[in-house]
């Protein structure tokens, strides 16, 4: 029979818990948070502290005083201003609750202000990635006014557009294909006996035209 995993509860205790203007209330938000945080600790440290809901935790060992007083000082120092950390991609796709297609379209046509681009190393890998970030206060505004959804409207009413513009360019092309393969039309063939004066022979032999 296994033998049960006995924990210990960490002797030190502090925790910290995420403002809604720091989080949006969102998980993904607050998990870039914490890694933000970790990034900044002694690698030993970085363990330590977790996550539960929007409240980080860190927790020590009884003989680790010294490390959780230095490690809690700069944790605090680390969420100082952090209401002004970038957003990332992931974070503001659960914010605003948009898809990744989206996000791309958005931010291409200029409807989701960019603030830079950010440059990090994959874990374990030699490659880099940049992406774009977004100022919070910007996605702040743009979740009170749940301007999502008209977005969403125009893009709707853009695409209807566009299939009307293609199914007339495509009607359009093959009128004149048509007309192009289509042999030009020469006047109406002459009636030679229609047209012939009658009597004209004997109108001749009179001698009339002399």
């Amino acid at each position: 029979m296994p033998k049960k995993k006995i924990i210990i509860p960490p002797s030190f205790v502090q925790t910290w818990t995420l403002s809604p203007t720091a989080s949006f209330g969102s998980a993904v938000r607050a998990k870039g948070i914490l890694l933000e945080v970790r990034a900044g600790l002694p690698l030993a440290m970085r363990k330590s502290l977790e996550i539960d809901g929007m409240t980080l935790n860190l927790g020590m060992a009884e003989d680790c005083e010294d490390e959780f007083a230095s490690t809690s000082s700069a944790i605090t120092k680390a969420l100082e201003g952090i209401e002004s950390l970038p957003v990332i991609p992931r974070e503001i796709q659960d914010i605003l609750g948009i898809s990744a297609g989206e996000r791309h379209r958005w931010l291409k046509d200029g409807r989701l202000p960019s603030a830079g681009t950010r440059t990090v190393r994959l874990s374990g890998r030699a490659r880099q990635i940049t992406f774009h970030v977004f100022d919070p206060r910007v996605v702040e505004d743009l979740l009170d006014r749940g301007i999502v959804d008209e977005w969403r409207e125009e893009d709707i009413a853009a695409r209807a557009e566009n299939r009307r513009q293609a199914t007339y360019r495509t009607k359009l092309t093959r009128s004149l294909r048509k007309a192009a393969n289509t042999p030009e039309k020469r006047g109406a063939p002459t009636d030679e006996a229609a047209t012939e004066l009658r009597g004209w022979d004997d109108f001749d032999v009179d001698g009339l035209l002399r």
